[in-house]
């Protein structure tokens, strides 16, 4: 989702006539685009911000996205952000940029500022040209000068259009959905993200034909909790209708889904799925935990025996190399050494593709921060590894099965003779021979190997 809006804003940006420099040290304005699903993502977004400020002090530094929207003031606080942008205006980037460009700070002080509290106040910089959006902050930082320009997510209700481009890659992202309702115990994305906004159908099939026509092998269909896209919409809509704008589009053979909620997927929604034969076999399908009473604690509005039994009507409908892969978090409050086993033997039930497995963490304003039985970092960090070693045996067990047989893979990249892509069921390949990228190629596999990053891939 991130690198989706990130690629979006820089589309906004050049079209506005700007040049993106990879290099920061060229750069007039750096954007980082923060994230916040984790204490570690806010943690590693203050080090971006801050790495971005060192590598080039004169740039005007600009904090984006999840971070920036849950803890302004933070973002502000830090050497170097000149602004703070939220995550329900990302693609008013241009006009914050041009008036950086523009240099409207220094514009005659005669003028009253945007925020109207006085002539060229010290929040707003002197951006009185820059409007700010309804329900925005306008404050400065401890040292002066910060603009804070982020409003209350929890009142948007229209789906932020932004168009993205994928220079140079053969898969590209398509946003489709934004917010989410659930609000789960342990999550802050709702409040970072606002409620459930989606994409008109109208606008999917615009953005569908753009990507077909650039020639795109393969599209992703993104959002923050995908399987509620339409609920917003005419009555009636949901993802397949985002599916069905693809129909007709021929350059285009794959179609991913992002993450997926399990309680969401209907038998209507995977027959129709599963007779389209552009669908990958690879579902990401958010577990969290194996054990009831956690799922319960974290109101995910599934059991694990309800998850299981869609893991198996997936593979009955698209076949049994259909890829599951998740997420998992170790250590939620409460979690008894019982319930962590229960996590590790439903792992190994399931046969998971691949796992990415995070220790909890708390977040401030969720209900699991005040839960009682807090986990220490050193438990938590234990029930990982564990969780970590059970994920590496399922996806080694799972690549197995392709040993010998011939797969179809989309070449991604190919360098120094050496080609990269990956199947449908999203499994990564290696061919030592040169192949054309975005193209497909027929390719035995002859073993399992790991690469220098622990990553495994087939050869």
């Amino acid at each position: 989702m991130n690198q989706y809006e990130s690629d979006a804003m820089a589309e906004l940006l050049t079209q506005a006539g700007f040049e993106i420099t990879e290099n920061p040290a060229e750069a007039d304005v750096c954007i980082v685009n923060t994230c916040t699903v984790t204490n570690i993502a806010d943690r590693k977004s203050r080090q971006m911000l801050s790495k971005a400020h060192k590598l080039n002090p004169n740039a005007k530094l600009i904090a984006a996205g999840c971070f920036a929207q849950r803890s302004p003031e933070a973002a502000a606080k830090l050497e170097g952000v000149y602004a703070v942008l939220g995550s329900a205006d990302k693609n008013r980037v241009v006009e914050l940029v041009k008036s950086i460009a523009e240099g409207r700070e220094n514009e005659s002080k005669s003028e009253k500022c945007n925020c109207g509290e006085k002539e060229l106040c010290d929040c707003c910089g002197g951006m009185k040209k820059f409007e700010q959006p309804e329900n925005s902050e306008c404050s400065g930082n401890a040292a002066g000068g910060t603009k804070i320009l982020v409003r209350d997510v929890m009142h948007e209700h229209e789906f932020e259009e932004m168009s993205a481009v994928h220079e140079g890659r053969t898969r590209a992202y398509l946003k489709i959905q934004d917010g989410c309702n659930m609000f789960c115990t342990y999550c802050a994305i709702p409040y970072a993200r606002g409620g459930l906004r989606s994409r008109s159908i109208e606008s999917v099939r615009a953005e569908a034909e753009k990507l077909n026509n650039e020639g795109f092998s393969e599209v992703v269909l993104t959002g923050i909790h995908l399987m509620s896209y339409g609920r917003d919409l005419r009555s009636g809509t949901d993802i397949r209708d985002a599916v069905r704008c693809f129909d007709g589009l021929n350059n285009i053979k794959r179609i991913r889904f992002g993450s997926l909620e399990p309680h969401m997927m209907t038998d209507e929604i995977i027959a129709e799925l599963a007779d389209n034969k552009r669908i990958c076999r690879q579902f990401h399908l958010s577990l969290q935990s194996g054990s009831d009473t956690v799922l319960e604690r974290m109101r995910r509005g599934y059991t694990s025996g309800q998850y299981f039994e869609l893991c198996q009507k997936l593979r009955r409908a698209f076949g049994g190399e259909t890829a599951v892969t998740t997420d998992i978090i170790a250590g939620f409050p409460g979690e008894t050494e019982e319930e962590h086993l229960e996590t590790i033997e439903f792992m190994r039930k399931v046969g998971f593709a691949k796992v990415h497995i995070f220790p909890y963490s708390r977040r401030s304003g969720t209900k699991a921060d005040a839960m009682p039985g807090q986990l220490s970092n050193a438990e938590k960090s234990r029930r990982a590894g564990e969780l970590i070693a059970a994920g590496r045996e399922s996806e080694h067990e799972y690549l197995e099965q392709y040993v010998g047989e011939t797969v179809n893979v989309l070449i991604e990249k190919c360098v120094d003779n050496v080609s990269y892509g990956c199947t449908d069921t999203y499994a990564a390949v290696r061919i030592n021979s040169a192949i054309t990228p975005n193209t497909f190629a027929d390719v035995k596999i002859k073993y399992i190997k790991e690469d220098m990053n622990g990553e495994l891939y087939l050869l």
